[in-house]
């Protein structure tokens, strides 16, 4: 194995200026404004956020240090068929802006999974926040882990060490700065993670003659991949599956997820949430194809000599920072920028996930308990304080599931896989409350436990094939001719996996990016049949539901229902049950003449 170039005094004085910045902007917060003194401020900012940073925050939250090294080294080892999620994200904006985004606005809670208990009952709510719990704790580990794979591989310094660190000053400026705290320094995150994208495309441009040759290099190396429509759910990435599971994925992380809720809930109205999450969707697009790309830039370096063949390193994940040491190296500061990089990516996704645990278990879990018990409810100063006790808690725990992140595999399926496992189900539960009238809580537990047990199966069930990786050499390289030979049958075992063992079940052999659309499907359809034949055997306990706990375009076909079922009849709204609220609060014509007739 070859001496790994290291970090100069320069690049430690960078990553250190930078983790100062961050924490320095937990303090300010801490001391400025409100000074955090109440939930609204801790966790929502006061409604007063303007739109950019939370456009930024949208994005920085989840694509983080797992984009930065997992969608780099994915286009590199099985070539650029996954920029083609990118389409889903053009098709779940509007989706969220229109469908999910108004209920959960006019709610106004600060836990998404209120709005559960609301449409269904309590014991729906606290699943889907438990399960929520497992989710986002998982993928802190993964993410928490990330950044310190680029330490390994460009400093030797031990995971433990940076893990503890970044780790750390997560949990300090997470929570005693609040979100406003986390937001801001998502922006100043954000810049230095597509600083290091660039920088990557920049230097690989200069040393083999400008961006088409990138570009040539991998068409040679059978790098570029897009046309693959295979409707085979076995085949690892296709337009069905990245285009139907980036979907589910998409809609799962920014409908219904309550790290990303939370800060639309953060400007000062609908309006405003719906233009940040339109401006979010350009930043994640270029934020996205330019990581894609920068994969293609590190192949045009390593298409002759791949160090994960000469055990330079030990998982494709290391590639990217590997690059950054063998080509910039020699100028001081540069390879501190790029690790900065990496760090801030990780500590953008670890805040976000910090502040909103402590939301959903002081809402949904502390609150109800202590009135239970207590028999009053936590003043405003007093749910401030555990609200910091909480995410500086949860930030130590992800400090100990990051250690378990490294037995979960490449870091992009990884963390894919979590969101699928789990994203795909309660996206369903959301969807049922919200698009379905019939749906009830009962069918919605029945159909989300079902969906989790049938995916835990085919995901963590044994034996199961390893992903057809793209031919790779060492021919390129010096003093290696006695590794040819290795070289080549590796190659060819690569090749021949590539067609799928059916000697493995088939099941086990379906792509981890149908896992989200095959949890959804499972659940809404479940659901949906466990609650209609509920409904036979008892009253339906959804006459009564506020119509704003529906998609718009329900919500308004709800109303003028019961409009029309009051003028019909010619009874009072009161003695049929109806909200009189509701129809007051009507915008039509129609909402107008009955308001007169009462």
């Amino acid at each position: 194995m070859e001496q790994i170039n290291t970090l100069g005094w320069i690049d430690y004085l960078v990553i250190a200026v930078m983790l100062c910045i961050s924490a320095g902007i937990g303090i300010y917060y801490r001391f400025s404004g409100g000074r955090q003194k109440t939930t609204e401020e801790y966790f929502v900012a006061s409604r007063s956020m303007s739109i950019m940073p939370v456009a930024i925050a949208l994005v920085v939250s989840f694509m983080s240090a797992i984009t930065l090294l997992g969608v780099s080294a994915e286009n590199y080892t099985y070539g650029t068929q996954f920029v083609v999620i990118n389409l889903s994200y053009l098709l779940g904006t509007p989706i969220v802006c229109y469908g999910f985004l108004p209920v959960f606005y006019k709610l106004q809670a600060t836990s998404a999974y209120e709005y559960l208990e609301k449409r269904f009952g309590v014991r729906i709510r606290m699943m889907a926040s438990f399960i929520y719990w497992i989710q986002l704790l998982l993928y802190s580990g993964v993410v928490l882990y990330a950044p310190s794979l680029a330490l390994e591989a460009t400093t030797g310094m031990s995971k433990t060490a940076s893990i503890i660190i970044i780790g750390l000053v997560c949990a300090f400026y997470s929570s005693i700065g609040g979100i406003k705290a986390v937001l801001i320094t998502d922006v100043f995150q954000g810049f230095l993670m597509f600083a290091a994208v660039f920088m990557i495309i920049g230097t690989a441009a200069y040393d083999v003659g400008g961006l088409g040759q990138i570009w040539e290099i991998a068409k040679q190396g059978q790098r570029l991949e897009f046309d693959r429509i295979d409707l085979d759910p076995t085949v690892r990435h296709t337009w069905w599956s990245l285009t139907l599971g980036g979907l589910c994925t998409f809609l799962s992380l920014y409908g219904v997820n309550q790290v990303q809720i939370q800060r639309t809930l953060t400007v000062k109205n609908l309006q405003g949430s719906r233009r940040a999450m339109w401006l979010s969707w350009p930043i994640l697009s270029v934020l996205s194809i330019t990581t894609c790309f920068s994969g293609l830039a590190i192949y045009s370096k390593y298409h002759n000599c791949d160090p994960f063949l000469q055990k330079r390193i030990t998982s494709p994940d290391m590639l990217m920072p590997l690059y950054v040491m063998d080509t910039l190296s020699n100028i001081p500061g540069l390879p501190g920028i790029f690790v900065a990089g990496i760090f801030s990516a990780g500590l953008s996704t670890i805040s976000a996930a910090l502040n909103s645990l402590a939301a959903v278990t002081l809402e949904d879990y502390v609150k109800p308990i202590w009135k239970k018990c207590i028999g009053r409810e936590f003043s405003p100063t007093k749910s401030a304080s555990v609200a910091k006790v909480l995410a500086l808690m949860f930030g130590i725990i992800s400090i100990a599931l990051a250690f378990l992140a490294q037995l979960m595999g490449g870091l992009l399926q990884a963390s894919l896989t979590i969101f699928g496992v789990v994203g795909g189900p309660l996206l369903a539960v959301f969807t049922l409350g919200m698009g379905t009238e019939s749906a009830t809580e009962g069918g919605a537990i029945a159909g989300a436990l079902t969906a989790f047990s049938f995916l835990f199966w085919i995901v963590f069930g044994q034996p199961r094939p390893m992903p057809p990786k793209l031919p790779t050499t060492i021919e390129g390289c010096d003093n290696n001719v006695a590794n040819i030979t290795m070289s080549i049958l590796q190659n060819v075992t690569s090749l021949s996996k590539s067609t799928g063992d059916s000697s493995y079940f088939y099941l086990y052999r379906i792509s981890y990016m149908w896992y989200s659309p095959l949890g959804f499907l499972i659940t809404f359809v479940l659901g949906l049949l466990v609650s209609n034949l509920s409904r036979l055997f008892m009253k339906n306990p959804n006459d009564e539901v506020d119509a704003n706990l529906f998609f718009p375009v329900i919500a308004r076909r709800i109303r003028y229902r019961r409009r029309n079922d009051i003028e019909n009849e010619g009874s009072s709204p009161l003695d049929r049950k109806y909200s009189l609220n509701e129809i007051i609060h009507g915008k039509d014509d129609a909402s107008n003449k009955i308001c007169t007739k009462l």
